[in-house]
């Protein structure tokens, strides 16, 4: 290993498109939505689509900044630099500690997936086999990571694809769907209590599990220090976002809700399964296994980089350990790695002492982590327009749009989700964990970054 410290640009148009997928493609969609459709119902589309407009606001506030100034630390640095030095800070750690939790909950997914074939293996052997895996991935090159990712995430869009396809040839075709005696149609969608069942309370509880389903997509801004074309690459990513909210969450869940009727979604198993099984497919609950193993993998994969990637540029900055800055000779910072896979192993036995309703508390902290990384992305983009003159915000090679109503709006929305994750009794404890977090961080940079600093 060299003690180098610097990045090779190693990532192209077509990893940095794959990428959000990766992280953003997952739990959330696979077995989050099914919690989110419980809350709200047929509603839950409007909440997936005003989420998607604010989170594409967000990507393009990040995108202004990132194709300005494409760095390894991205947010935590745009943080420091337009805000203040405490809130890089604390954005760039509260980055990791969501892509830590959201791997802990994957990486125990993937054990679980894996009992569905060898049910006789201890879950910890495939666990620490994944990890070691992916840390050997994470550690030979950024471009092998790339090409890693890329293909776990085409296996995941097809099957996604294969499945919205299959939707609508049931709905067309009237295929039966087996064990159930319901029929489908778009009437599902207001047949069974109206478009609203649970009225407006179940439509805004819904958000905190929809949101925790995009986390991840601001991956796009942490690669912007290893893109070979940061100006082409990070644009054509973001603009991608939309089309991808619609294809992979919107449209997927709309076949879903048409297939059968909101309340039953889960109740007779995976939908997922019996619409492949619809399909004549005998094996579907083995296609399906397939698809949310790689949907995990591709997500801890991501998860794993984009973590590594915050505390190298934040080790940079001096906030954090100096160790973390070194890199190996093809230019990956490896220490990142193997803290990263170090946690992962700690989170795997913590798992075990966690019951299997966790899930909600899980997504709303995830939540909250995302959510406030989201705001001080857009108070960051209001702080660099506040520095730069009237003639550099015209030669901005990539604008957000709308400006200033979209990102003021997107910014009231990130405030009423965290407010909300604190008004329902289930998702408050995200909050105090939340809090909690935030003391600690304010602890850690005033003993020790501060006084390195000044």
């Amino acid at each position: 290993m060299s003690q180098t410290s610097t990045l090779k640009r190693g990532l192209n148009t077509r990893h940095i498109r794959f990428l959000a997928l990766g992280s953003a493609i997952g739990t959330g969609l696979f077995y989050g939505s099914a919690s989110a459709i419980q809350q709200a119902g047929p509603s839950v589309l409007l909440a997936y689509m005003i989420a998607g407009i604010a989170i594409y606001i967000v990507m393009r506030a990040l995108g202004e900044m990132a194709v300005h100034n494409p760095v390894s630390d991205s947010f935590s640095h745009y943080a420091s630099e337009y805000i203040s030095p405490f809130a890089g800070f604390t954005t760039g750690w509260t980055y990791v500690f969501e892509m830590v939790i959201v791997a802990i909950a994957d990486v125990t997914a993937f054990g679980i997936y894996m009992g569905f074939w060898f049910p006789d293996v201890a879950r910890w052997v495939w666990i620490l086999s994944l990890i070691f895996f992916l840390g050997a991935i994470n550690l030979i090159h950024v471009k092998v990571y790339g090409e890693l990712e890329f293909w776990l995430s085409i296996v995941k869009v097809t099957a996604i694809i294969a499945m919205i396809l299959g939707g609508f040839g049931i709905m067309l075709y009237g295929l039966h769907i087996p064990h159930t005696e319901f029929s489908s149609g778009i009437s599902n969608l207001w047949t069974h209590g109206g478009f609203f069942p649970n009225g407006i309370a179940g439509f805004i509880a819904c958000f905190s599990v929809v949101v925790f389903a995009f986390g991840g997509i601001e991956i796009i801004g942490v690669t912007a220090g290893e893109t070979k074309d940061p100006k082409v690459a990070i644009p054509q990513a973001i603009n991608a976002v939309p089309f991808r909210i619609i294809l992979f969450y919107v449209l997927t869940i709309f076949v879903l809700m048409s297939i059968f009727p909101w309340n039953q979604i889960g109740s007779h198993g995976s939908p997922f399964v019996q619409i492949f099984e619809s399909l004549g497919i005998k094996s579907a609950a083995a296609v399906l296994n397939i698809v949310v193993i790689t949907a995990a993998v591709s997500a801890i994969n991501s998860d794993v980089f984009g973590a590594g990637r915050m505390m190298y540029g934040m080790a940079i900055k001096g906030k954090a350990p100096a160790s973390f800055a070194k890199t190996s000779r093809n230019g990956v910072p490896f220490m990142t790695v193997i803290v990263m896979a170090s946690v992962l192993l700690v989170g795997v036995l913590l798992n075990y002492l966690i019951p299997e309703n966790v899930f909600e508390i899980i997504a709303s902290i995830a939540t909250f982590a995302t959510v406030y990384v989201w705001l001080m992305i857009l108070l960051a983009q209001f702080g660099m327009r506040k520095k730069l003159s009237a003639e550099e915000i015209k030669k901005l090679d990539f604008p957000v749009v709308g400006w200033p109503v979209a990102p003021i709006l997107a910014t009231a929305f990130m405030v009423f989700v965290i407010a909300m994750i604190g008004y329902f009794p289930a998702s408050r404890p995200a909050l105090y964990v939340g809090a909690i977090w935030l003391a600690l961080l304010a602890v850690a940079y005033q003993l020790w970054v501060k006084p390195r600093s000044s």
